[in-house]
């Protein structure tokens, strides 16, 4: 178990893992009509993707897709001269990232309940409005996107603020990267046309679940963190 924890957030595993989310939240986003607001996608994927149109016009979502992958095999490749890739692990990745997904669900709604004293539902907004292949799409897309720019992005470039800058230890800088990421994080969701309207207890709750995966992230690494954001998602907007 002690191997299992620690080999697969390495590149070759968590790398490799969360691919099936890229493969079919990009097949997904190529099938989607129009909506009224334009093309839909996943908000942290345009986020990620606008510095690339802004270098490249209408090829920057081409071009940010393939420094992504190039990236991410690099990484692989290199992870693979320090060992082998035993599939079987996989399944139990995923059946972790379920389990996880559905403790993050209770774990947040108590700790949202016990800190506001009062249950509520958690609004989605006119996502709920979509149809069942736009809303998985929007799933894995909240998984692998946001995974990799509030968590792999942001939360490493706060700590790193908190140590360089600020001058703070190790367990001060995380603290404050991971609260700061997640109030950020659970912002992120009241902006666009598609945004969910505000409330209390959803920026609360979303507040905790950025801190949830923050430490999921630390923790686990990416691709478990991914999958288990993405089901969550599942589970939240087909529930």
């Amino acid at each position: 178990m002690r191997a299992y924890w620690r080999i697969t957030r390495e590149p070759r595993y968590s790398l490799l893992f969360a691919l099936p989310l890229l493969v079919f939240y990009e097949l997904l986003a190529t099938l989607q009509p129009l909506g009224p607001h334009g093309s839909l996608r996943s908000g942290a994927d345009v986020i990620l993707e606008g510095p690339f149109i802004a270098l490249a016009g209408s090829r920057g979502p081409l071009l940010f897709l393939a420094c992504l992958t190039g990236v991410g095999v690099w990484l692989v490749a290199r992870d693979l001269r320090r060992g082998r890739v035993d599939p079987k692990l996989f399944g139990a990745m995923l059946l972790e990232s379920a389990a996880l997904a559905l403790l993050a669900g209770v774990v947040v709604s108590a700790a949202t309940v016990h800190l506001l004293g009062r249950p509520a539902p958690l609004l989605i907004g006119e996502l709920g409005q979509l149809g069942g292949s736009t809303r998985l799409m929007l799933a894995l897309g909240a998984g692998l996107y946001e995974e990799l720019l509030f968590r792999v992005l942001l939360v490493g470039a706060l700590a790193w603020v908190g140590r360089r800058l600020f001058g703070w230890q190790e367990l001060p800088a995380g603290v404050f990267a991971v609260v700061l990421g997640a109030a950020i994080f659970s912002a992120f969701h009241y902006i666009g046309p598609y945004a969910d309207p505000w409330a209390l207890y959803s920026f609360v709750y979303r507040l905790l679940a950025g801190v949830f995966f923050s430490a999921l992230y630390l923790t686990r690494g990416f691709g478990v963190t991914a999958w288990t954001h993405a089901l969550y998602d599942v589970f939240v907007l087909f529930g």
